[in-house]
């Protein structure tokens, strides 16, 4: 007897894996160029590290209500959309069959058999079968702004803390240099991370992370030190 053929497909990691990256990405960057910021206006570490921790904590805060209400928003247009289309199947069941039925016809099934297929799915589960096919809704790609929302909080903490260690145990000579190198070491890691989670290739992604983490810097620490001098 055949065993069950099972796949897990990389769409299903969307929802946590956009939140996971972009929380570490922005937990590194921001909180790297604040403590550059800081550190190269008053040269002292410090006030960087107190920086650095003020930026960890408000950071995740705000990442954590802004995921929640950005998903939250996604998920009530979702609902909306359900909901008028669960009044629009009690109002006019033939006409939503044969919109369905078009549907699957543009796929590249006959109109015989794009009406039996419509026919049997709206049998088994008609708002089902419209969420999916029709509005594009499905467990895999669903809105769950709570998921999101630690997600992102609890992965900008882990990012902003790298940058922070590094901080506090960085001489202060060397501090610049050893929050610049190694938050682009920890950017270049997270990039391919991400990549290798998602399936997609290594090299582009890591490049892109590490440009944009080193134009974010670089940017911080110019400002920083302008405003030290003219200080």
């Amino acid at each position: 007897m055949p065993r069950p053929h099972v796949e897990n497909h990389l769409v299903g990691r969307i929802g946590w894996l956009r939140a996971a990256v972009l929380g570490a990405n922005d937990g590194i960057i921001s909180t790297a160029s604040l403590i550059l910021g800081v550190a190269s206006a008053s040269l002292s570490s410090g006030n960087a590290v107190l920086a650095g921790v003020a930026g960890l904590v408000a950071g995740a805060m705000s990442m954590a209500a802004g995921e929640y209400v950005s998903v939250s928003s996604q998920k009530d247009t979702e609902q909306a959309d359900l909901a008028r289309e669960s009044t629009e199947l009690a109002a006019d069941p033939v006409y939503e069959a044969q919109e369905l039925t078009r549907i699957y016809v543009a796929r590249g099934l006959d109109q015989v058999l794009a009406g039996q297929v419509a026919a049997q799915l709206m049998s088994k589960d008609a708002l089902g079968a419209h969420a999916r096919d029709e509005l594009g809704i499905s467990s895999l790609t669903t809105a769950r702004p709570v998921q999101a929302a630690f997600a992102s909080a609890a992965t900008f903490s882990v990012g902003a803390a790298a940058p922070l260690i590094l901080a506090s145990v960085a001489p202060t000579s060397w501090l610049i240099w050893f929050v610049s190198i190694g938050s682009l070491i920890f950017l270049a890691l997270l990039g391919a991370i991400g990549a290798k989670v998602g399936g997609a290739d290594l090299f582009r992604p890591t490049i892109r992370v590490l440009f944009w983490g080193a134009l974010a810097m670089a940017i911080t620490a110019g400002v920083g030190a302008a405003f030290g001098t003219n200080v």
